[in-house]
C-alpha cells in the first residue's frame, strides 16, 4: 500500500482554472512534473515565481544568503489579522531582534524544563481517548492534544481552562475561513492595498487576539508581582534583547503568542494525525512502537529511548510536511539554474515536493522509517528534508516538536490500537496539510483481551 497522495492537475491549464484549483487546494493545483523537476517557472500577468527543488538552490535561499531572500508577503498578508507583526512574518532587523529574545526559551536545557507539562498533556490525551473509543476522526483529537501542550508549556494552564478553551475553539473557527486565500495570495501589491479578508477571518482573529491579550496581561502582572510560574511565557517576557536591553511589550508578546499557538499547535496536530494514519496502514510498525513505549515515563531522559517512534514521526513529517510550501522574494535579479529571475520574483520552496522528489529519494512515496539509517536517507536528510525550514529561519520549536511527537505516539500506542476504516483521507493544504474529510480510524484498547 502507498500512503494517500493528492491528484495533480493537468500539465497546461488556464490562469482562471489554476486560480480556481489553488483556492480549493494548493497541492492538487500543481502539475505532476514538480516531483521530478529541479526547478519550474510560473508566469502570470501579476507575478513570476520559481519553484526550486534543486538542493543547491534550496541551500542558497535558506542557508547561504537568507537576507537576499526575505519572506514574501503573499502568504503572510493573509495571516496578519491574527499574527500581527510576529516573528513568522517579519524580516530584517525586526526579525533578528525577535529571534534573539525568543530563541533562549527553546534551547536544549529548556526542553527538560517543559517536559513535565508535555508529559501531563500526553496523559490527559490518553484519558480523553479512552472515553472516545470506536471509529473517530483523529484530527480533532490531535488538535486538542497539541493545543493542550501549548497552553501547559506556555502559560502553565491546561486546555480545560476557560480562556484556553475559548482560544482553541475560536482558532478552529478561524481556520475554516481559509485566511491565506485572499487577494494578496494571487496579486502582489503594496502593504496599503486592500486584502479583502472575509468578515469571519477578521472577526475570529480579533477574538483570538483579545483572549491572548488577557492571558499575556495577566502574566505581565504576575511577573511584576514575582508570582509568575517558570514557563515559556515567563522566560520570553523576561528576556531582554542582548543587543538593546529591551524586552517585548505586552502588545509585541501577543503577536508572538499567536504564532506559537499557530505553529506549535496546528503543525503538531497535522503531523500526529498523519503519523497515526500511517501506523494504522502498517500495523507491524505500530506493534514495534507499542513495545518500545514501555520505556517512556515522566523522566525526560526516557525520551531518548524512543528511537523507532522518532524515525516514524520523522517519516510522517517527510510524507506530510505540515507546512507544504514556503515563499521567499528575490531582493535583486537572481540566476536560477538556466533562468534569470527578476527582482521581486517569488521563490517557492516546497517541502511537499522536495520530500517526495523522484530523483533524490529512494521509494519517495513509500512509508519506510528505516530509510533514515541508509546512505540515501542520511544524504537526503541533510540536503532535501526541511519540515522545519532550515538555516537562520529554522523553526525555533523544532527540538520541541521532535520531543512532543514521539512522546505522544508512544503514550497513545502503549494503550490503544489504531486500525484503518473504509475512508481513505485525501491530503489538502490550507494552513497546514490536513485531510479533506478528516482522518477516520478505529481505536480500541490494545490489551482489551
Amino acid at each position: 500500500m502507498i500512503p494517500p497522495k493528492p491528484p495533480s492537475r493537468p500539465e497546461k491549464v488556464s490562469l482562471w482554472r489554476y486560480l480556481k484549483l489553488f483556492r480549493q487546494d494548493i497541492l492538487s493545483a500543481q502539475p505532476a512534473k514538480l516531483y521530478r523537476a529541479w526547478m519550474a517557472e510560473f508566469k502570470t500577468p501579476f507575478f513570476r515565481s520559481y519553484l526550486a527543488n534543486d538542493p543547491e538552490l534550496v541551500k542558497r535561499v535558506l542557508k547561504d544568503r537568507p537576507d537576499d531572500f526575505p519572506k514574501s508577503d503573499r502568504i503572510g498578508a493573509g495571516l496578519r489579522p491574527l499574527l500581527g507583526n510576529s516573528v513568522f512574518l517579519t524580516n530584517g532587523e525586526t526579525w533578528k531582534r525577535q529571534r534573539r529574545i525568543i530563541d533562549p526559551a527553546f534551547e536544549g536545557g529548556r526542553l527538560r524544563d517543559t517536559y513535565g507539562a508535555m508529559y501531563a498533556a500526553g496523559e490527559a490525551a490518553v484519558e480523553r481517548m479512552a472515553a472516545n473509543l470506536g471509529t473517530i476522526d483523529i484530527e480533532p483529537e490531535t488538535s486538542h492534544a497539541a493545543a493542550d501542550v501549548i497552553f501547559r508549556t506556555l502559560f502553565s494552564i491546561p486546555i480545560e481552562d476557560e480562556t484556553a478553551t475559548a482560544v482553541f475553539e475560536k482558532f478552529r473557527d478561524h481556520q475554516r475561513t481559509q485566511p491565506i486565500l485572499n487577494l494578496a495570495a494571487f496579486i502582489p501589491g503594496p502593504h496599503w492595498m486592500p486584502r479583502f479578508f472575509r468578515r469571519a477571518t477578521k472577526d475570529t482573529a480579533a477574538d483570538i487576539r483579545r483572549l491572548i491579550t488577557k492571558l499575556t496581561a495577566q502574566r505581565m502582572a504576575e511577573i511584576t508581582a514575582g508570582t509568575a510560574p517558570d514557563d515559556l511565557a515567563t522566560k520570553i517576557m523576561t528576556t531582554a534583547d542582548p543587543e538593546t536591553g529591551v524586552k517585548f511589550s505586552t502588545d509585541e508578546m501577543v503577536d508572538q503568542v499567536a504564532i506559537f499557538f499557530l505553529a506549535g499547535h496546528e503543525t503538531s496536530a497535522s503531523a500526529l494525525a498523519w503519523a497515526f494514519y500511517l501506523l494504522a496502514m502498517y500495523p507491524d510498525w505500530q506493534d514495534k512502537l507499542a513495545a518500545e513505549a514501555g520505556a517512556v515515563n515522566a523522566d525526560f531522559a526516557s525520551v531518548s529511548k524512543l528511537r523507532l517512534a522518532r524515525d516514524v514521526f520523522r517519516e510522517a513529517l517527510r510524507l506530510y510536511p505540515p507546512v507544504p510550501m514556503m515563499v521567499r522574494e528575490a531582493k535583486c535579479p537572481e540566476q536560477m539554474r538556466d533562468r534569470q529571475a527578476p527582482k521581486g520574483a517569488q521563490v517557492v520552496l516546497s517541502p511537499w515536493h522536495l520530500h517526495r522528489h523522484e530523483r533524490l529519494w529512494d521509494n519517495p512515496d513509500g512509508f519506510d522509517p528505516t530509510r533514515w539509517a541508509t546512505e540515501n536517507g542520511k544524504e537526503c536528510q541533510r540536503n532535501a528534508y526541511i519540515p522545519f525550514s532550515a538555516g537562520p529561519r529554522v523553526c525555533t520549536g523544532a527540538g520541541f516538536a521532535m520531543v512532543e511527537g514521539p512522546l505522544f505516539l508512544a503514550l497513545l500506542l502503549r494503550r490503544f490500537r489504531f486500525e484503518l476504516t473504509d475512508k481513505v483521507p485525501v491530503p489538502v493544504a490550507h494552513l497546514t496539510v490536513r485531510a479533506k474529510d478528516g482522518i477516520w480510524l478505529k481505536i480500541s484498547e490494545r490489551n482489551a483481551a
